[in-house]
């Protein structure tokens, strides 16, 4: 169904879905499994470049830097009062934020927490909830709409990408979430209200159920893809899924699940060494500025 585009499109995909170079697999044994964020902050997103890790703020889309050796970790972008959600670093060391409500994308400069861009998608009815990096683009979901936004890596204009095939969006529910690169120059997303896992021709619009083999990824939420092993956080169910997705990726086989009791509704995951980073999202807890939030790291499932 979709075109190949070729080994140097594969390698550059390839680069944005490596966690961690060899060499600081090991380090990453004597690094914290778990550390506090500030009180209220309300995280949700996560991305990670080298040893430093970025967390959004719900409350008011501020950006707070963690080192991981540490935990320890400051406030390095004021946020503009709406959430800042999914995110992720590129080779350039700009970090690219959904902006939920706000229905925008943002793009700061992680050496000094400069804002760089701001691209404004929609401004009624949106959530843009989480994006991923591939060799030009970057993509958004928006959950409340059938679309994704594409941003070049360049910073030129936006386009918004309309999506057709299998996808049915409900009005008012959070339909589609987290969002990685596909095997085959496609991209991947879950919807979380119904449990559905697609996949999107970046070209087309066109979106074709994942055959998921009976299961459903209820509250699926950030997605992390390592080859044919994609990790699916299921927030309210405090549950980490990895699924094996087949090699033409039509369908994907249940591998393995992690609860753990440190988990207080985890939403997104990131990679380090042979670790998974998940920030507590804590959605069943009622937030204050003095809500208590952590980040928590488990063995690969």
């Amino acid at each position: 169904m979709y075109r190949r585009f070729g080994v140097l499109l594969a390698a550059v995909l390839g680069v944005t879905l490596t966690a961690a170079a060899p060499a600081t697999a090991d380090a990453s044994k004597s690094f914290p499994t778990e550390f506090s964020l500030p009180n209220g902050w309300q995280p949700e997103g996560i991305a990670i470049s080298g040893t430093k890790a970025y967390f959004g703020s719900r409350a008011d889309g501020s950006i707070y830097a963690a080192d991981l050796r540490t935990g320890q970790g400051k406030v390095f972008a004021k946020g503009p009062g709406t959430p800042s959600l999914g995110m992720k670093v590129d080779e350039k060391k700009r970090l690219w934020v959904a902006g939920g409500v706000g229905g925008d994308g943002r793009v700061y400069d992680t050496r000094t927490g400069a804002l760089l861009a701001k691209f404004q998608f929609a401004t009624t009815d949106t959530f843009v909830n989480d994006v991923v990096l591939t060799g030009k683009s970057a993509w958004f979901t928006d959950s409340r709409k059938a679309v994704l936004y594409q941003v070049p890596l360049s910073l030129k204009p936006h386009r918004t990408l309309q999506l057709t095939g299998d996808l049915a969006v409900t009005p008012g529910q959070t339909n589609l979430n987290g969002i990685v690169t596909g095997l085959d120059g496609d991209l991947i997303a879950v919807q979380s209200n119904l449990g559905k896992l697609f996949r999107i021709d970046p070209r087309s619009g066109k979106t074709i159920n994942i055959n998921l083999s009976g299961q459903t990824l209820t509250n699926g939420d950030g997605l992390l893809r390592e080859g044919r092993q994609l990790y699916v956080v299921q927030n309210r169910l405090n549950k980490v899924a990895r699924y094996t997705l087949s090699r033409d990726g039509s369908s994907a086989t249940l591998a393995a699940e992690h609860e753990d009791k440190r988990f207080d509704v985890p939403t997104t995951v990131a990679a380090f060494g042979k670790r998974l980073y998940l920030p507590n999202a804590r959605f069943t807890t009622p937030p204050t500025p003095d809500t208590t939030y952590n980040v928590v790291a488990i063995e690969r499932p």
